[in-house]
């Protein structure tokens, strides 16, 4: 029998799909080269723009491999030089998730705390310097994380409390502090406790509060809160102006959820009730799925979706795990991000990949036009 391996498409400018080649756009999956299913444990997807897209996997030996774009060190190898096929992070052996930004990358380890490389020109490595680095450094002050999420220039981290801390670039308050200057090391996020999960988008974060007493799931919430960037009403607040400190995102969550994503202007949240998806914020390419290309200021269903396992937002595509192992995406297809043989955009889900048995993990780049599976 064939040995499953980890699947990637769209664009490959930069060698972002990890097949060794540099071919230009891929519309249907391809093979990240050297990695099996098996030993991948988590997987994430970077990049500011089409030529910085990157990937992470990290592998079962608590390693992580990393290819793609290299030009501030974001793969963590020592160079600055691109890689079409996966390569190791240096002095790392403990790391338990990963999480890419724009144009840096954020690890876990086994100790919780938190260590970080690539671009640093906002503060978003905190390691209260603002000098890329193209191997890990430690992040200052933090201990007892259980989660980790990178937005394009900023960072965040949650932690055993229910707190969620935040680093990096703030111009429109998505540190959640208050305030609009940047920061080398992590601030905690004010007026927030409670939290379960948290994700961050371009300039914008969520996080998941609760659980709600009748979730038998530990992970669930009943509360989405938001904050940051919000000119195409990605906080899904009823408006569009940015939020410097925490609101909550409007509507029902029919006594819960289970899952949050951002993508880099857009949001996404998965119900308990059924496992269905809402969306709110851009939609300029149809990412929000509903069918049309209007902005949506408040989450909105997503048609004809039930089963919903993980969800993950790119630039202006979304993603989507279902129950039955296929993988859903919608939204600009420029790159053949979506995976379905063609370079056409679609306001709907559309199949990426057909019954892969034991697909488990997704990922998009806030700032790219590719996707990976696993």
């Amino acid at each position: 029998m064939q040995e499953k391996r980890l699947k990637s498409w769209g664009n490959n400018r930069a060698g972002q799909l990890g097949d060794g080649t540099w071919t230009d756009i891929r519309t249907t999956a391809t093979t990240v080269l050297g990695l099996t299913s098996t030993e991948v444990v988590k997987i994430a997807a970077g990049g500011g723009g089409p030529a910085t897209g990157f990937g992470l996997a990290l592998l079962t030996d608590r390693t992580v491999q990393t290819w793609g774009a290299n030009g501030s060190g974001q793969l963590g190898d020592g160079s600055v030089f691109s890689h079409n096929a996966p390569g190791q992070v240096v002095n790392l052996s403990e790391a338990t998730d990963v999480a890419a930004g724009g144009v840096h990358s954020l690890a876990l380890l086994a100790d919780r705390t938190v260590v970080a490389w690539g671009r640093n020109n906002y503060g978003q490595l905190g390691n209260g310097t603002n000098a890329d680095s193209s191997v890990p450094v430690r992040v200052e002050g933090l201990d007892k994380v259980i989660a980790i999420a990178a937005g394009l220039n900023h960072s965040l981290a949650l932690r055993e409390d229910g707190t969620v801390w935040a680093w990096g670039h703030n111009i429109n308050g998505q540190l959640g502090d208050g305030t609009s200057a940047s920061r080398n090391v992590p601030s905690p996020v004010n007026n927030l406790t409670g939290v379960t999960r948290i994700a961050a988008g371009a300039d914008h974060n969520l996080a998941l509060v609760g659980p709600p007493s009748s979730s038998t799931k530990p992970t669930s919430g009943n509360a989405v809160k938001a904050w940051g960037y919000n000119a195409t009403g990605q906080l899904g607040d009823n408006t569009t102006i940015s939020r410097f400190t925490p609101v909550d995102t409007q509507g029902s969550w029919l006594g819960g959820v289970s899952g949050i994503a951002a993508g880099a202007h857009h949001s996404l949240a998965v119900t308990d009730s059924g496992n269905k998806l809402k969306a709110w914020g851009r939609n300029t390419s149809g990412q929000i799925g509903d069918g049309t290309t209007d902005f949506r200021v408040t989450p909105v269903p997503v048609p004809g979706l039930t089963g919903v396992q993980l969800i993950a937002g790119g630039r202006e595509h979304t993603i989507a795990l279902l129950g039955d192992n296929t993988v859903r995406a919608w939204g600009n297809n420029g790159s053949g991000q979506l995976g379905n043989g063609t370079t056409t955009d679609a306001s709907t889900p559309v199949t990426s990949l057909t019954a892969l048995t034991g697909v488990d993990k997704i990922a998009a780049p806030l700032g790219g036009d590719f996707s990976l599976a696993n």
